[in-house]
């Protein structure tokens, strides 16, 4: 794993926490995407080095939906960029994860993604980014 991708942020009203980011970060959000297959609106923020991605749920049935309902608005996932993400879900099943994708799909932000299981990484949510290249 290269770095930290990006923290993701449930949150219920993606309009109204966007300007609360925008009031923090003390700058506007710069791109919004619906991901139809996870069934979410993303907006994200720069902040330094670093990006912030703000979830809300497009349905009822939305894995943030669920989690907003179970725990809250607050931090969803931690995402880390990897340089090829097939070899590196090979590589930590070997190790003893499960995975709640084993094989990549599309994400927001021009990306391949693929979650691991919260049970296996205490409790963390974690997503594997791999850009995609054109």
């Amino acid at each position: 794993m290269k770095k930290i991708e990006h923290i993701g942020i449930a949150v219920k009203d993606i309009e109204a926490s966007n300007k609360t980011f925008e009031a923090l970060f003390g700058k506007s959000h710069y791109k919004t995407e619906k991901v139809e297959s996870e069934h979410v609106l993303t907006s994200f923020f720069k902040c330094g080095p670093n990006k912030i991605e703000l979830l809300q749920a497009t349905n009822d049935d939305s894995p943030i939906s669920k989690f907003i309902e179970k725990r809250g608005e607050g931090i969803h996932h931690i995402a880390f960029a990897v340089d090829n993400i097939e070899t590196e879900i090979k590589r930590l099943i070997k190790q003893g994860f499960r995975m709640i994708h084993s094989k990549p799909k599309k994400g927001a932000d021009n990306k391949l993604i693929a979650f691991l299981h919260p049970r296996t990484t205490n409790g963390v949510l974690i997503e594997l980014c791999q850009e995609i290249k054109d």
